[in-house]
């Protein structure tokens, strides 16, 4: 009995040796849902599930606030080991420290500054531009000129045709922090921001609703001539065929970072590391640009010449204005609620 003992455990031991050697390791990614996972599932993840041996890349879509909850009800624990957000709730997770340090590697020294986050606990993976879309059919039938200022906003021609998203949403925001600067104010004088917004902007609006799906509708029935938005979105718009074209403000669009960190908890810090590095490759950061309409962060990326057309150009990455998150997130729940008084009443 001893002897069939003994040999029967050391069967098992073999047995889970076997079957260790051959587990495959997974990796969940808390991603964008959308064309975004799609992109990431169809031309991102399979080359990397191969050059990486017995690995499952899983994906786990949500926005960037739905992701954001998940990390802090995980917090601790393993879970999601690699975290896309945009950058200012990727700020919120490295405060609340949910984002691990990112290990060294050459692909970070190609990075454009704008890219990197303090403490290195993050990194933008693209670079969006927020600004004006308008629509280009609408105009000509007007007879009017391209907007070209954050101030055009405010313009009475446009009363019920503008589309300004909820502060709740990073376009929004954003909005409301180049209004402030514009008017004498600043991340820490929010103040004549919401002024202008009340008196002037606000009478304007249609609709706050952020919905990608509904500003799309909008745009392509005429009902509205301006929406505040990214670059990536309206290039999405124009692959529909539908009449629109963003502006780059002259006072300057605002960089929307698409941020990504490995996650603290990770039980695989090693292999989340090395595809935070994969996603920076030049070729994946193509796909990237090609997909969503971003600019990469890699300044080696090189781009078809349709492509680099239509997202932000070197020299425009370069005049972004950035948002000083850091003051921004501590006041963002207070703000919001201002707005639900005062500009969405």
């Amino acid at each position: 009995m001893r002897q069939f003992g003994l040999a029967a455990a050391m069967a098992a031991v073999i047995s889970v040796g076997v079957t260790n050697a051959h587990a495959t390791t997974t990796l969940y990614v808390g991603a964008y849902g959308g064309s975004f996972e799609q992109m990431l599932r169809k031309d991102v993840i399979p080359p990397f599930e191969k050059s990486n041996g017995d690995v499952k890349v899983v994906t786990v879509p949500g926005d960037s606030t739905t992701t954001l909850a998940k990390l802090e009800a995980q917090k601790g624990k393993a879970g999601i080991d690699v975290a896309f957000l945009d950058d200012g709730p990727m700020y919120q997770a490295i405060q609340l420290g949910l984002c691990g340090k990112l290990a060294d590697a050459p692909v970070y020294k190609d990075l454009y500054d704008i890219a990197r986050f303090k403490g290195d606990r993050a990194v933008a993976v693209g670079l969006i531009a927020t600004g004006i879309a308008y629509n280009t059919h609408l105009f000509k039938q007007k007879g009017w000129a391209p907007p070209t200022s954050w101030k055009d906003l405010a313009d009475p021609k446009y009363k019920g045709l503008l589309v300004m998203p909820s502060i709740i949403n990073t376009y929004g925001l954003h909005a409301l922090l180049m209004e402030a600067r514009l008017n004498g104010g600043s991340e820490t004088d929010i103040d004549p921001g919401f002024a202008v917004m009340k008196k002037s902007i606000a009478p304007n609006v249609l609709s706050f609703d952020p919905s990608p799906g509904k500003i799309a509708q909008m745009f392509g029935d005429d009902e509205i001539a301006l929406a505040v938005w990214g670059n990536g979105r309206v290039q999405a718009l124009r692959d529909q065929g539908l009449p629109v074209k963003f502006v780059y403000p002259k006072e300057g669009a605002v960089a929307l970072g698409m941020g990504v960190c490995v996650v603290a908890s990770s039980a695989h810090n090693t292999l989340a590391q090395k595809f935070v590095q994969y996603i920076l490759s030049p070729h994946v950061q193509a796909i990237l640009a090609q997909s969503q309409g971003v600019g990469p962060s890699n300044r080696n990326t090189k781009l078809p010449p349709a492509v680099a057309a239509e997202v932000p150009s070197p020299d425009e990455i370069s005049k972004l204005v950035r948002v000083n998150w850091d003051v921004v997130n501590p006041h963002r729940n207070a703000w919001t609620q201002r707005w639900n008084r005062e500009i969405e009443q």
